[in-house]
């Protein structure tokens, strides 16, 4: 029986996920602001933060999403969400079109999709208490728990690593690691499927970030939880994630599993990106050629035609200012949008090119 016969908003003939199966399909993804001004607010343009992403999710996998600041990563994570209203393309999460699905029919999905944000300082509300910010999901949904909301949230303190006895507490009594925990308990309180966690450690120390990343690793192997994890941070990424979908201008330019990625990245703003880790061992750091990008990123208000990476490319020839490159596959499992690929073999630059000869990116300017 396929979801479609059970749930009217379902997609028909799609098949509910096992184990290994995509548990969330994205098809030309895109989220533009309109800018605005005058008396009658007329729209004068758009700041294209997300513009055309595909990718697939599967079940019990971490997939991460890196890139500069502004390249429209936590905007893909709402999206996501459904916190922001997609401006176009399609968001299909176990089966069911989720685009533009109505507040009321997304309600019994919170379950399923939850969020860890950013900065924990931020996203507790300083007024609750720890006991009521955790137990707002059972609240707001109406689950009904075994022992009580009370008990349930003592028992997801401790699962995050505090004690019960924080239930009366307030969020200013904890440092910025434990906030982050209560956060992740909130986030669990009704055992999500898929969480999109925003950059959960770059406001906390090094030394909490470790610990955090652990735990998030822990929850996932008891829960079977997935995770579309949003960085910056390539070395937490590396540790992470089992692939790395690189943005660039609102556009993934690279997506591989992360061993691929690291050892052989193929575009070279990847490669850019690798080279500006730090490297704790000084013989291998004094070998590795540091790439330094000419330039400032491009506003996403207008930005570059074609290629929009090539205003700062050291590879780019004419083709990159006239012809966006597509995003194929050019190893198993290994996609990259550029039409002259590194690390690449003769044969897999050949299929760069003949892919932007016959399928030319949405971007590509017409003659």
């Amino acid at each position: 029986m396929t979801t479609a016969d059970t749930d009217p908003t379902a997609v028909p003939g799609v098949v509910e996920p096992e184990i290994g199966e995509e548990l969330l399909s994205v098809n030309n993804l895109t989220k533009h602001f309109p800018i605005r001004r005058g008396l009658l607010q007329r729209q004068v343009g758009a700041v294209q933060a997300v513009d055309g992403l595909d990718f697939t999710v599967t079940k019990g996998e971490t997939l991460s999403l890196v890139g500069e600041s502004g390249c429209g990563k936590t905007t893909t994570g709402r999206l996501l969400t459904r916190l922001l209203e997609p401006s176009d393309g399609r968001i299909v999460f176990e089966g069911r079109d989720i685009t533009h699905m109505s507040e009321g029919k997304m309600r019994p999905l919170r379950r399923d999709v939850q969020m860890i944000f950013q900065d924990p300082y931020g996203s507790l509300n300083p007024r609750h208490t720890v006991g009521k910010i955790v137990g707002a999901p059972f609240k707001l949904q109406k689950v009904q728990t075994e022992n009580g909301v009370k008990k349930a949230v003592q028992e997801l303190l401790e699962l995050v690593g505090l004690s019960p006895e924080h239930y009366n507490r307030y969020p200013h009594e904890f440092s910025g690691g434990q906030r982050q925990r209560i956060g992740i308990a909130r986030t669990l309180a009704l055992r999500p499927k898929l969480i999109v966690a925003d950059e959960p450690v770059s406001a906390l120390d090094v030394s909490i970030q470790a610990q955090v990343v652990n735990l998030l690793e822990d929850l996932q192997e008891e829960f079977d939880l997935t995770y579309v994890m949003i960085a910056h941070d390539l070395s937490v990424v590396r540790h992470v994630s089992d692939r790395v979908a690189v943005m660039y201008l609102g556009k993934i330019v690279e997506l591989a599993d992360r061993v691929s990625l690291y050892e052989k990245p193929m575009h070279p703003y990847t490669l850019a990106l690798l080279s500006a880790v730090p490297i704790p061992d000084t013989a291998r750091k004094s070998k590795r050629e540091r790439i330094r990008l000419v330039g400032d990123v491009p506003s996403p208000i207008n930005p570059p035609p074609a290629c929009r990476f090539h205003t700062r490319c050291w590879k780019a020839q004419d083709i990159c200012k006239v012809v966006e490159p597509p995003l194929i596959q050019l190893a198993p499992g290994h996609q990259s949008a550029c039409h002259f690929p590194e690390n690449a073999t003769p044969e897999q630059e050949a299929t760069a090119m003949k892919a932007a000869e016959t399928n030319p990116g949405r971007d590509s300017v017409k003659a």
